[in-house]
């Protein structure tokens, strides 16, 4: 995909084209019952082991609000700086598949218990936007449908019929593929924050629908000031996609097959549309339904939900410091560029890590080490920072004897493999390998003379090139395994060599 200068243009053959996107994310309800009943909810189960007769759609079974859903739907409603509906209303909405045995889903289309709201994302170069949410809602999830395990049959597991979701409407705010994978990782990381959904997108607990549509360069901003969606171009959505990656790969195809099709004289379909990673392209899965389509009415079984004031006031009190939040704090307090703290704060157990470890200690050296060594060991052992092995001790401890002079950075990486692998703490560690930075200038002063003595042309040289010291500098750290302090052999080297 070739792009102008402006990154939210596509260059086509007939001249530049805007993308607009609108997100809908479903997210899993961090709870250990469903939305209806009190079956279980969990990962790994056999098929059809955790289903009650209510998921099952057994005859004359009525659902049974669960309390801790909703107070997890206002919490991230508060989260999302969004208005929180005093009175919302469950709905019906009908359609026929296997997977859903009563013929309809419980949602909420009318009266969600989430109103309007922001959320503010940082873009890949550092600045930020504001994505606008238009709404949540709860419903309850369909059932599965597995299709290789016969050549001729179909089999249904309703482990997942009836757990609660939210869905997470934003507005066409959306303007390219890096800024979709942004919001999404955004939502992602508040909801772990509020500890209202893991955000595990393998097993398909956060996933999202992807509304895309093509307008000419220009048109957006006469929406925006319009409000009228005759400026903008007919939406696809792109059903369930359950990773960053295939985010942006889905948005960069779709969006070129709609410019083509109307670049070659077509129109574009209203259609409903899954991504097939394997390929990289979208293909269509069924003409797009509207709200009249799905035959939506109060459900009859539910009464409408009245919230107090007094309780989400206390919801809200019990909130988390959020990553907003968190980020102001972490450049205010500990002096920290916005780049880092940006990095920090992408995950709660990475931020407080960092915390644990930087008390008394230079911050932006602990969040180098924080974020690159340990990261990058983990990253490699397949694992997060909330299973980080390495007690934040260990780099705060690493991090003083740098400070202090006791090894040098570069004898720090060698320190820290040792203790990665488990020989002790930074300090055991030195003691038991020998690598303490030498600091004796007079040791230092001898392997200077004699690598001056045994290379004199190369002394001589350095009166006229004086980066050359630079190899001087190398052969003394060589002579003494490393541990010469930089800062000595320099200084040494140019009172020696007359620089």
């Amino acid at each position: 995909m070739t792009d102008t200068a402006n990154t939210k243009l596509i260059q086509g053959r007939t001249g530049p084209w805007e993308i607009v996107m609108g997100l809908e994310i479903h997210a899993q309800v961090a709870s250990r019952a469903k939305l209806f009943s009190g079956a279980a909810v969990g990962f790994g189960a056999g098929p059809n082991e955790q289903v009650s007769l209510v998921d099952a759609g057994f005859p004359g079974m009525l659902p049974t609000l669960n309390r801790h859903c909703v107070e997890q739907a206002v919490k991230t409603g508060l989260g999302l700086r969004a208005k929180i509906n005093r009175r919302s209303q469950f709905d019906r909405k009908n359609y026929f598949y296997p997977d859903l045995p009563t013929g309809y889903q419980i949602s909420q289309l009318f009266y969600p218990i989430v109103g309007e709201g922001v959320v503010e994302v940082e873009a890949e170069d550092g600045s930020f936007f504001n994505v606008g949410i238009e709404r949540l809602h709860l419903e309850q999830d369909a059932g599965k449908l597995i299709h290789d395990l016969s050549p001729t049959e179909s089999y249904v597991d309703l482990n997942r019929a009836g757990t609660a979701l939210m869905e997470i409407v934003s507005k066409p705010d959306l303007r390219s593929p890096e800024e979709a994978v942004a919001y999404v990782k955004k939502i992602r990381t508040i909801l772990i924050y509020l500890g209202t959904c893991d955000g595990d997108m393998e097993k398909g607990n956060l996933r999202a629908d992807v509304n895309v549509s093509v307008c000419r360069a220009g048109n957006y901003d006469k929406f925006k000031e319009t409000g009228d969606f005759s400026y903008l171009g007919t939406r696809c959505e792109i059903k369930n996609v359950n990773s960053f990656r295939f985010i942006s790969q889905a948005i960069q195809y779709e969006a070129r097959r709609q410019i083509e099709i109307i670049e070659d004289g077509g129109a574009v379909v209203q259609e409903t549309r899954l991504f097939d990673p394997t390929k990289g392209e979208t293909r269509s899965m069924r003409s797009k339904e509207e709200a009249m389509d799905y035959r939506y009415f109060p459900d009859p079984d539910l009464l409408p939900l009245d919230l107090e004031e007094a309780w989400i006031a206390d919801i809200k009190a019990s909130l988390p410091e959020l990553p907003d939040e968190k980020r102001k704090r972490l450049m205010s307090e500990y002096g920290l560029s916005q780049y880092d703290a940006v990095v920090l704060i992408s995950e709660q157990a990475k931020a407080e890590y960092f915390e644990a470890a930087a008390k008394g200690r230079d911050a932006k050296l602990v969040s180098n080490w924080v974020t690159n060594e340990v990261s990058a060991r983990l990253a490699a052992d397949g694992k997060d920072f909330s299973e980080n092995p390495l007690p934040a001790a260990h780099v705060a401890e690493l991090v003083k004897l740098i400070e202090e002079g006791v090894i040098s950075s570069k004898i720090a990486k060698e320190v820290f493999d040792h203790v990665w692998n488990g020989e002790g703490s930074p300090s055991e560690v030195v003691e038991k390998h020998g690598l303490k930075q030498v600091t004796d200038t007079g040791a230092i002063e001898k392997a200077v003379d004699e690598i001056i003595a045994a290379n004199p042309d190369k002394a001589a040289a350095v009166a006229e090139k004086p980066q050359a010291i630079g190899w001087f500098v190398g052969q003394v750290m060589k002579a003494t395994g490393g541990k010469a302090n930089p800062a000595a052999v320099n200084d040494i080297l140019k009172a020696k060599l007359g620089l």
